[in-house]
């Protein structure tokens, strides 16, 4: 296998497909594997190189999937292994890879690793998960918190012990300190690349160790809102997380799986990160080709949109990375819609366009979130609706998931093509229903054509695939960069506001490349670049 197919992933374009809510194969409300293959050609034609498929593995549900009580098949409700192979067969058919969501920081509860573990602390599992004393007044071990509100920890009255939980009290947490825990864990990815996947998207990357010690977290300094994991409403990001997660243990099982993955060649691993230095951890997690292939943080899912903070955080992340790789999203299934959380709480189809154009031109691979390429925003639901029990604990302050997790819309309909049956398990947006597929296809404009435009542009550009990157000027509106490899060297310019901008003279010559009509585009003249409201300029540089 040649080293170009060895390492496709390096500034490959990956769709997350969240399978709920993609399409309903057999009708009764939920999407489906079988449903995925089936508009399998409508992703090929988007011209991404990869599907990442949110978790199908068998599970009680209640985070929908990331509680995991079987690694090793899929749940009912998605369909069985026999659809998985064949997924995988079609998508490999049209050229696309396939990525796994790997969730390896905790089970469900309901796993039979945690159910033998629990009986009793002396059973062959029994240090299979972390479990301690309560301190002598009975309280918690230490003041660890759960991302999903309140303590980290749950009394279990049967080993008369507390165990850790960063989520929900229904998703305990693996000792990875326990070495038949990691053999065990590893032995699942192995399953799944004997059946031919092409990579893993792992997970909490970085929340694999905890601190053996248990030492407590310190306070925060300066609690600031909107920083990355930080909302005023939810305690756990008044503490500086030194302890339960982003341990230094993480680099040496980060290295065993790369080992693992080595043996496959071809195959890629893409982890998440979220932490209060994540750039740095990308950094470390990324590096020297013997840990994960490339990482992706949160710093571009906030509601920071500026150009500052692009400039700021691509320039961050370079400065430390390396022989490191990054991986950039706009959206995924945790978070506001980039549609509504970049735009005002308002779906603006120009701007989508500008911030679209701006991720597939960074260095760095992309990640898609399902829905994004139709500009869909956030959908509005009553409490009433939720399924998401961290929405349903921090309503109405925060609302949670379900509004980034609706079903797909494909037809202008009632229940938008997604499926036959008359209530899917959340209900399709009206909002959403103007933005289907079916209206959007026929309109050469539309933001679905913009990005099948640009990511077909991109993959006839190897500079913005896997050049190097120089930024040149940032505001708050407008960022203009430099895209080079030893093929070509490209100027690169968006203005997200809807005036026009006039850069100041820029020390080269540039001819303006010809960008698809779906995306306005801007000019270059006498050293400087003439920008339109919510335009884009690619430009050739000339020597």
């Amino acid at each position: 296998m040649s080293n170009a197919n060895i390492e496709w992933w390096r500034g490959a374009v990956i769709y997350q497909v969240y399978p709920r809510s993609f399409y309903d194969s057999n009708s009764d409300g939920i999407g489906d594997l079988a449903g995925v293959t089936q508009q399998i050609k409508y992703i090929a034609s988007l011209g991404v190189d990869a599907i990442w498929l949110s978790p199908f593995f068998t599970s009680p549900m209640k985070d929908f999937g990331y509680d995991v009580s079987d690694y090793c098949d899929v749940d009912p409700i998605f369909g069985s292994l026999t659809d998985f192979d064949a997924l995988i067969e079609a998508a490999h058919h049209h050229g696309i890879k396939v990525i796994i969501d790997q969730v390896m920081n905790h089970t469900s509860d309901q796993h039979p690793w945690f159910k033998e573990s629990r009986d009793s602390r002396d059973n062959d599992k029994a240090d299979w998960y972390i479990w301690h004393d309560a301190k002598p007044d009975g309280t918690a071990p230490n003041n660890w918190l759960s991302v999903f509100g309140g303590p980290a920890w749950q009394w279990d009255s049967r080993r008369r012990q507390y165990y850790l939980h960063n989520f929900l009290d229904s998703q305990p947490d693996l000792n990875f300190h326990n070495e038949d825990v990691v053999n065990a864990l590893l032995d699942t990815v192995k399953f799944w690349l004997d059946r031919g996947v092409d990579g893993f998207r792992l997970d909490t990357a970085n929340y694999f160790y905890h601190d053996q010690e248990l030492r407590d977290n310190p306070p925060k300094q300066e609690v600031v809102e909107g920083s990355i994991g930080v909302s005023l409403d939810n305690p756990y990001g008044y503490q500086l997380h030194l302890y339960d997660k982003s341990r230094p243990e993480n680099i040496g099982f980060l290295m065993r799986l790369r080992k693992l993955l080595d043996q496959y060649p071809g195959t890629t691993t893409v982890g998440e990160v979220g932490c209060d230095f994540s750039l740095k951890t990308m950094a470390e997690y990324t590096q020297g080709n013997d840990k994960l292939h490339m990482c992706y943080s949160f710093d571009l899912l906030t509601h920071d949109n500026t150009m500052t903070h692009i400039n700021h955080t691509m320039t961050t992340i370079e400065e430390g990375l390396g022989t490191g790789w990054p991986c950039w999203s706009m959206s995924n299934h945790d978070v506001e819609r980039v549609a509504s959380r970049w735009n005002h709480g308002e779906a603006n189809s120009a701007r989508s366009k500008v911030f679209m154009a701006m991720l597939l031109s960074l260095r760095g691979s992309v990640c898609l979130y399902q829905g994004e390429e139709l500009g869909l925003p956030e959908a509005e639901l009553t409490f009433e609706q939720l399924v998401d029990p961290f929405g349903i604990n921090f309503w109405p302050e925060f609302k949670g998931r379900d509004g980034c997790r609706t079903p797909f819309p494909w037809e202008n309909n009632a229940t938008g093509g997604f499926s036959e049956h008359d209530e899917p398990w959340l209900p399709v947006a009206e909002t959403h229903k103007a933005l289907a597929v079916s209206e959007q296809e026929g309109d050469r404009h539309s933001v679905l054509h913009a990005y099948r435009d640009f990511i077909h542009l991109r993959k006839h550009h190897s500079a913005l695939v896997n050049g190097d990157i120089e930024f040149m000027y940032s505001d708050d509106v407008v960022l203009i960069y430099r895209r080079y490899n030893e093929f070509e060297n490209l100027l690169v310019a968006v203005n997200t506001s809807n005036q026009d901008h006039l850069s100041a003279p820029l020390p080269l010559v540039a001819s303006d490349m010809v960008l698809p009509e779906s995306i306005r585009s801007g000019r270059f003249e006498s050293q400087s670049l003439i920008l339109p409201p919510y335009s884009v300029y690619i430009g050739n540089i000339e020597s």
